[in-house]
This record gives C-alpha cells, structure tokens and sequence, in this order.
C-alpha cells in the first residue's frame, strides 16, 4: 500500500516513520509512504491567506494544495483530508481503508483548508476524535498506524490484531505477563491452569465487563450469544 502525505511540516514524520511496526513495513515494502509539501508548490512560499468574510485565524490558501494533490493523485487513489468535521475513525472503517491500494493523506493547518478544494476533489473527511489539534500531522500518522497494523505480513501473529479492542466492537481483557506475583498482586488463576475453554470463556466475560462499564454505546453494534446475555444480565444485576 502507498501512502502520500500532504503537510507543510514533512520533518515532522520522519522520527514516527522509522520506529517499531511502520518502520519493519515500509523496509519489508508492505507500505511505502511518501511526503509532499505544498510551500514547494508556491513561488513565494505563502499557503495561507485571511478568511473572505472576516473572522480569526488563517485559511489554508486553494492553489498550493491543488498543485500538491495533482501531483500525487490518480484513478487508483483514496483521497482523505484529516479534519476535526470529518466521521469518527473507527475501527471497521480502518478496515474498510485497508482494501485501498494508495491513499493521499490532507493535513490541514491553521483555521481550516479552503472549502473549495472539498467541492473539487470531495475527499473522505476524517477526525480520529471530537478535539482540535494544532494540524492534521498527528491524525495522519494515526492513520498510516491502524491500517499498517492489519495489512499481511505485518504483525508477527495475525491473532495479535485480531484480538484488539474494537475489532468486535468490545474492549479487549485485560491481559497479564511475568510474573505472576507482583506487589502482591497476582494473575487470575484461570489464565495459569492451561484450560483453553475456561481461558476463552473469562476473557469474554471480563471484555463484555469492561464494554458495559467503560464504553456502553459499542454494545449496540456487537453480535452476541444466549451466554453473553447472561453475563450481562449478571453484571447489571450487581
């Protein structure tokens, strides 16, 4: 998969791009992932201007970003500008994104990007949460994450990604290492006996538990069975 990132501030990516899981991605050719900087579009460097009608703050100026985005896009490209008036990133939608050979990647900067390139190019809005950051780096970088972890070839155990938080719309159990005493504090006993049946049944419930307790509205778009009914049914009678 190709990723072409549109951002004024390239430096800024290539610490993040050259550690851990992207970095093993990009150097096994799984993702390649390329930065263009609209200043270089400009002759004079300038890629914002005052907003038509008044009001505080810069506006990310049209012909930069158009030059930048011709530049990368093609028949085959997903276009997505990263804003704070974009859907919710969710997990089926990374998913969704992981079938798209390349996707060009918007950070935009100061008050917002000029509403005409969205009528030009109509790219897929995207806020990664209901806060504003200074630009659109951090939700880009966020991006290239969550799709490069679920490509093949990616991760050492394909299991590892799928038994993530949100992969069924449930938080995942909690989980536990060496050792098996610490501080006083000991691992459940179920997850040291080798019982696989009793291992998958507890990590169910304690997901179920943590789904109900801590994020309640994910429960109405899961599936589940007579058993997980009754461990809630348990857990909302105390």
């Amino acid at each position: 998969m190709k990723f072409d990132i549109v951002s004024i501030f390239p430096e800024l990516f290539d610490a993040p791009l050259s550690c851990g899981m992207i970095r093993v991605a990009r150097e096994k050719g799984i993702i390649s992932v390329n930065t263009i900087d609209p200043r270089a579009m400009t002759s004079d460097g300038v890629i914002d201007d005052y907003q038509f009608g008044g009001g505080a703050g810069m506006v990310f100026k049209p012909e930069p970003l158009t030059s930048a985005l011709e530049s990368v896009l093609t028949k085959d490209s997903t276009l997505v500008s990263l804003t704070p008036k974009g859907e919710r990133l969710t997990q089926k939608m990374v998913a969704d994104l992981t079938r798209h050979k390349h996707i060009v990647l918007i950070c935009g900067r100061y008050k917002g990007v000029d509403e005409r390139i969205n009528e030009i190019f109509k790219p897929m809005e995207i806020s990664i949460g209901d806060y504003v950051l200074s630009g659109g780096e951090i939700a880009a970088l966020a991006i290239i994450d969550t799709i490069t972890r679920l490509l093949t070839g990616v991760l050492g155990n394909k299991d590892s990604a799928d038994s993530d938080s949100f992969q069924t719309n449930l938080l995942e159990a909690p989980i536990y290492t060496r050792p098996h005493v610490f501080m006083k504090y000991r691992v459940p006993e179920v997850l040291r006996g080798g019982n696989h049946k009793q291992i998958t049944e507890w990590r169910r419930r304690k997901s179920l538990e943590a789904t109900l307790e801590r994020r309640p509205d994910l429960l109405a778009n899961s599936v589940f069975s007579k058993k997980d009914f009754e461990i809630l049914l348990e857990v909302l009678n105390g």
